[in-house]
């Protein structure tokens, strides 16, 4: 009897956790990207050091080029590469004039990250904008940031673009179902870097 109600109450405490879950609305086909994985961009201050070599620990910036200047090595794409990356280019390197190197590289400033973590809408609505991306934006959030739509918008075209693994992806987007018939199915979670375009009708 003290089995069976031990069993009773853990299955209703799971029915009520998936019951107040709340679904995330994807593309299907969708090819996330890892926002944990931090990749170094122009702009970013890196602070690079190496054990017991101080001479050889600096704080350089990545230039334009995407390249920064590292001693005795001289110039080393930095851009698009992770710290733990770029830590081992530069022990790679660093091993044809010392032994054996310790290497860590740690971002000291991501200044690129604030432009590659920002989300876009554009077109047929009241204020076209750039805002900063924040965990669990839809669709919709943007779109009422602008303002809404313009009265010449043709919200069921619109299109939202976002860059995978696999390259750019276009996804429709039903918005005059969404602020109409409250139909959330393309209502998609946004993810840094996605552009929203709303299109004007053709007359």
């Amino acid at each position: 009897m003290r089995v069976s109600l031990i069993l009773l109450v853990t299955v209703a405490l799971a029915a009520c956790a998936s019951s107040g879950s709340k679904e995330v609305v994807q593309p299907e086909d969708a090819v996330t990207m890892n926002s944990e994985i931090y990749k170094i961009g122009a702009g970013d201050s890196l602070s690079i050091s190496v054990w017991r070599n101080p001479e050889l620990s600096v704080i350089v910036p990545v230039r334009p080029d995407g390249k920064i200047s590292v001693p005795l090595i001289g110039d080393i794409a930095a851009a698009g590469l992770e710290p733990e990356g770029l830590a081992g280019q530069i022990r790679t390197e660093l091993s044809k004039y010392i032994k054996n190197p310790q290497v860590t590289v740690v971002v000291t400033a991501a200044n690129s990250s604030a432009f590659l973590h920002r989300v876009r809408v554009t077109g047929a609505v009241n204020s076209p904008t750039s805002i900063e991306h924040s965990k669990g934006m839809t669709v919709l959030d943007l779109v009422l940031v602008t303002g809404g739509v313009t009265e010449f918008a043709n919200g069921n075209a619109t299109k939202l673009y976002r860059t995978t693994q696999s390259g750019v992806k276009v996804y429709p987007i039903k918005l005059d179902d969404i602020l109409e018939k409250g139909d959330i199915s393309t209502n998609y979670q946004l993810q840094p870097g996605d552009i929203v375009t709303v299109p004007e009708r053709m007359f």
